[in-house]
C-alpha cells in the first residue's frame, strides 16, 4: 500500500460512490473515518460518524476524533452532496431560493468546510519518505461542463468545487499538499437505478465515446487510488465518464 494511504476520511461514505470507495479502502487495510447523515455497511477499521458536512462545529469534532483513533488521516475525499434539480421556471413556478441555497451550501459550502479544517491538520504532519503530507481529493461531477437543463443549482455547485481546485492547489503545494478534483460521469449507483429509467440511461449513454454503459462503482473508487497513490496527479480536475456530453435533456 502507497505510504500515503494508510489512514482517510472519506465524507459521503455511506452509500453510492462513496461507499464503494469506503469499502475498497477498507479491503486494502486502511483506517477509514466516514463523515456522513446516515451509517452504513460495517468494514474492518471503519468508523462512522454523523455528521453534517455544513457545521464547523461538527466537522472539527469529527476530524480531531478521528485523528485520535486512527491517527491523522493524510487522505482526504470529499463525496457528500446532494443532487436535486429544478427547471428555473417549472409547472409548479419560479425556482425556488431554498433549493439553490441548499444545494450549494451542502455542495460547495460543505466541500469547502471540510477541505479547510483537513487541510489545517494535515500542515502540521510529518512528511513522508516521497516529501508529502496528504492529498485532498473532491468529488464534483460532469455537469459542471456539460449540465442539463434542470440542473442550474447543481451545475453551478459542481462548477464551484472544479474552480477551487487550482488555486487550493497552489496555495497547499507550499505544503506538500495536493489537491485534485474528480467528476465522474453516469455510474450505477442505487440512486441511479432508484431513480433514472432504462430508456434515459440508455439515451445519455449514446453520447459516450466508449464504453457506453455506467460506469461501475469500484472503477471509480480504483480511480480515487491511483490518484491518491500517484504524486504528480495535482491541481487537476479530471473527467471520469467514457468520454460522455451529456446533452440538454
Amino acid at each position: 500500500m502507497n505510504e500515503l494511504i494508510n489512514t482517510a476520511v472519506v465524507t459521503g461514505g455511506a452509500s453510492g460512490l462513496g461507499q464503494a470507495l469506503v469499502s475498497k479502502l477498507s479491503a486494502n487495510g486502511v483506517k477509514v473515518t466516514v463523515l456522513d447523515r446516515h451509517d452504513g455497511p460495517r468494514h474492518a477499521s471503519v468508523r462512522y460518524v454523523m455528521c453534517d458536512v455544513t457545521s464547523e462545529a461538527e466537522v472539527k469534532k469529527a476530524l480531531s476524533e478521528s485523528a485520535e483513533q486512527f491517527g491523522a488521516a493524510r487522505l482526504i475525499v470529499n463525496c457528500a452532496g446532494v443532487g436535486k434539480n429544478a427547471r428555473l421556471l417549472g409547472r409548479k413556478g419560479v425556482h425556488t431560493l431554498e433549493l439553490f441555497r441548499e444545494v450549494m451550501e451542502v455542495n460547495v459550502l460543505g466541500t469547502f468546510n471540510v477541505l479547510r479544517l483537513a487541510a489545517e491538520q494535515l500542515i502540521d504532519l510529518p512528511l513522508t519518505e516521497n516529501g508529502q503530507r496528504g492529498v485532498i481529493i473532491n468529488i464534483s461531477s460532469i455537469a459542471a461542463f456539460d449540465g442539463q437543463i434542470g440542473q442550474a443549482a447543481y451545475s453551478a455547485s459542481k462548477a464551484a468545487v472544479a474552480g477551487m481546485t487550482l488555486p487550493l492547489a497552489r496555495e497547499l503545494g507550499k505544503h506538500a499538499i495536493r489537491v485534485v478534483t474528480i467528476c465522474p460521469g453516469v455510474f450505477m449507483t442505487p440512486m441511479v437505478e432508484a431513480h433514472v429509467s432504462q430508456d434515459v440511461l440508455d439515451g445519455l449513454l449514446q453520447n459516450a465515446a466508449w464504453p457506453q454503459r455506467p460506469g461501475k462503482p469500484e472503477e471509480f473508487a480504483d480511480f480515487v487510488m491511483a490518484v491518491a497513490a500517484n504524486p504528480m496527479v495535482n491541481g487537476e480536475t479530471i473527467r471520469l465518464d467514457g468520454g460522455l456530453r451529456m446533452p440538454p435533456l
